[in-house]
């Protein structure tokens, strides 16, 4: 297992890996929803990279993307010191370790660029996940009630939190 920064040549790995952790159905994506192009991974990933409060790091096995988690820091003096936390590991990889390692170095980092908030949502059917986040030590902060639509029903999602 290798964590690492991502790289704008991942673009075209990255985003299939992305959609195919879209077909969870536990992701803000439905599955086959996602319609950005190649080239637009590719700027999203460099203006990511541009930013020194946002980043994406990816595990690797046999260099190949199995999971991500990305960084989307505050832009303002109020928010800097926060960042929004999405995560995503193909289903054949959970279970064994990549989210927690992707989370640790995600700490180590949020400690360099001086972030001292760091939040997420989850789909509150999404055990699993809320589990690992609540190990990970967020803490859970509200539940915003109908705020996604999946498949015609309702659904709610918790906020967690974490500060470091």
């Amino acid at each position: 297992m290798n964590i690492r920064p991502i790289a704008v040549s991942d673009a075209d790995e990255f985003l299939a890996v992305s959609k195919k952790i879209d077909e969870s159905g536990f992701m803000l994506y439905e599955p086959e929803e996602r319609e950005t192009t190649v080239e637009q991974q590719r700027k999203a990933i460099e203006g990511i990279m541009s930013s020194k409060k946002s980043v994406i790091y990816v595990a690797e096995v046999e260099n190949k993307i199995v999971g991500f988690i990305t960084a989307l820091g505050g832009r303002l003096k109020r928010n800097q010191h926060s960042a929004y936390l999405v995560l995503g590991v193909l289903e054949d990889y959970q279970g064994r370790g990549f989210a927690t390692k992707l989370f640790e170095q995600m700490f180590q980092w949020a400690a360099q660029v001086e972030i001292s908030r760091l939040e997420l949502t989850v789909i509150k059917d999404n055990v699993s996940a809320f589990h690992l986040y609540r190990k990970m030590g967020f803490v859970l902060e509200g539940e915003k009630v109908h705020s996604l639509m999946i498949n015609g029903t309702p659904m709610n999602e918790y906020y967690l939190y974490k500060l470091l």
